[in-house]
């Protein structure tokens, strides 16, 4: 974290052509409101190498028998070190040291605060520490933290709220939410915030019954990690050449869903995209197939989100088996049975065992909430070697100008932290690639498997691969590039684009294979469409 805020630093110094104390501050005049705090936390006012600087600070420090961990080139060697084979970086990490002992008691040429150096003392700040209470329910719980009747649906967009289920129309009635079946043909009162409610006053017929009744109407529900939750990191965060005020605008907004973007995912996305591409979803197309369906969705993704924790995650599914309609289950952990920072990477990968033990458990607590007439799928694991294969030669945003940083670097860099989000597959190491793509394809053995032998009483199951290579091939006749389709800041996740074609694919793959799934097209979507743009949208 230190280097990332030092080099944008340095970099907005260099690009404005301005001292370092002065892009501190113009830095600081991007961040929105009550944010600013965080970054006023760090002072610099002159330039020195970001692994230096974070080095010399002990924000970063090297532990004993490991690897010295800097994401830049070492400094230039000088002529004692030439002749002791040392490297430069340890010589300006040494003078480094010594100058600022010297000198941060007068000048504090250098100087971050202590609270800087933790998430804790950061919220200990009066100004944070209600949003940091807030961040931590959140993730401790994965549930709604403004959630007024307590039915896991909320009317507010972020801390797990709509940007994840659908938006509650009701939020002091806990038996009006997204999802459920009408009571009472939604005569009165909309029950289940579907927008349509009331009776139609030519055959005094309620709409609900006119429109739905038959309709087979299904929610949709992914169980994932980040891919799922659509983790994102704006590349104008630390792209210097574009930044501006109007780059941190979102930041309240990313923060406060975890550096997700659910709203615009994969499966659940319901919003125009503001990151780049378009939005296309599971999702929408259901609701565009059956208009019964608005706002049906739940995202029960998060971070580092794998088969194993996905058990605790679960248990956040807001169905009820005898008062909702039935449901489409995405089950889609993607990487993080593989993936992990660990330098032994393949002793702490799931195994086949336990991957057949993690997801047949979670089968069976959905088979005990799901009504029937369900629906899942199983999503096999993807084949991370693409990563590599398209960006290690490429320069980072962080690199982008001066030309210094790849991400190839990058991936060193992390892994050298042992924080790489995965060690396997973002490594130069081709060995270690091809090894972590077997396990991969071994996981994704067991979910074909159990899709094909397993049966569940209240919901049938079926299997698909991740559809990178359709994806890629997709976007190559639309005249694009394989890098792109990769976020471009943790060089790691799908990007937008990959999201919105991955959906076109896995739609066309249900459509043709398993209709049944999707259910039929509602013949009165045009005439609810009219009705609604009649009443001015009500």
């Amino acid at each position: 974290g230190c280097v990332l805020v030092v080099s944008v630093v340095e970099q907005l110094a260099q690009w404005h052509n301005s001292t370092v104390k002065a892009a501190v501050e113009r830095l600081c005049n991007y961040i929105p409101g009550k944010y600013q705090i965080i970054c006023h936390m760090l002072c610099i006012d002159r330039e020195m190498n970001a692994d230096v600087v974070c080095h010399s600070l002990k924000l970063c420090r090297q532990d004993p028998g490991q690897p010295l961990c800097h994401l830049y080139p070492p400094p230039k060697k000088s002529p004692v070190e030439r002749e002791k084979y040392s490297p430069g970086l340890f010589y300006a990490l040494a003078h480094a040291g010594q100058e600022h002992q010297i000198t941060s008691a007068h000048s504090s040429h250098i100087c971050i605060l202590k609270s800087f150096m933790g998430f804790s003392s950061v919220c200990a700040f009066p100004l944070l520490a209600n949003l940091c209470e807030k961040i931590k329910y959140v993730i401790r719980n994965k549930l709604p933290f403004e959630d007024f009747d307590g039915d896991k649906f909320s009317t507010f967009p972020t801390l797990r709220g709509y940007h994840w289920r659908g938006r509650d129309c009701d939020d002091k009635n806990t038996t009006v939410y997204p999802g459920r079946r009408p009571e009472n043909w939604d005569v009165k009162s909309d029950s289940n915030c579907n927008g349509i409610w009331g009776v139609d006053p030519k055959d005094g017929i309620p709409y609900e019954e006119k429109f739905c009744k038959g309709a087979d109407s299904k929610g949709v529900v992914l169980l994932g990690d980040s891919a799922g939750a659509h983790f994102h990191i704006p590349p104008e965060w630390m792209t210097v050449t574009q930044m501006s005020a109007k780059s941190f605008a979102n930041l309240p907004t990313a923060l406060t869903d975890e550096l997700d973007w659910p709203q615009f995912s994969e499966i659940t996305g319901f919003l125009n995209s503001t990151i780049g591409g378009w939005t296309d979803s599971l999702y929408l197309r259901l609701r565009r197939r059956n208009r019964c369906n608005h706002r049906d969705l739940q995202n029960i993704s998060q971070n580092g989100g794998s088969s194993g924790n996905l058990l605790y995650l679960i248990k956040s599914l807001a169905r009820n088996q005898l008062l909702d309609n039935p449901a489409i289950v995405v089950y889609a952990t993607i990487g993080n049975d593989v993936c992990n920072g660990n330098h032994d990477t393949l002793a702490h990968m799931t195994t086949p065992k336990e991957m057949f033990s993690n997801v047949m458990q979670a089968l069976q607590y959905l088979d005990s909430h799901l009504p029937n007439g369900s629906h899942v799928i199983l999503t096999g694991l993807v084949d991370g070697r693409f990563l590599w294969d398209n960006l290690h030669d490429r320069y980072h945003p962080l690199g982008q100008l001066n030309r210094d940083i790849t991400y190839s670097q990058l991936y060193s860099f992390l892994d050298c932290l042992q924080v790489s989000p995965c060690s396997g597959w973002l490594t130069s190491n081709e060995t270690l690639r091809n090894l972590t793509s077997e396990r991969a394809l071994q996981l994704s053995n067991v979910l074909k498997e159990i899709a094909r032998s397993e049966k569940f009483a209240n919901f049938n199951t079926f299997y698909m691969d991740f559809p990178l290579r359709q994806t890629a091939e997709e976007w190559h006749k639309m005249g694009g590039e394989p890098w792109q389709l990769i976020e471009p800041v943790d060089g790691f996740h799908p990007s937008q684009i990959a999201a919105a074609l991955g959906t076109r694919i896995t739609w066309q793959k249900a459509l043709s294979e398993w209709p049944q799934v999707l259910g039929k097209e509602n013949p009165f979507n045009d005439q609810i469409e009219a009705i609604f743009k009649d009443q001015g949208g009500h």
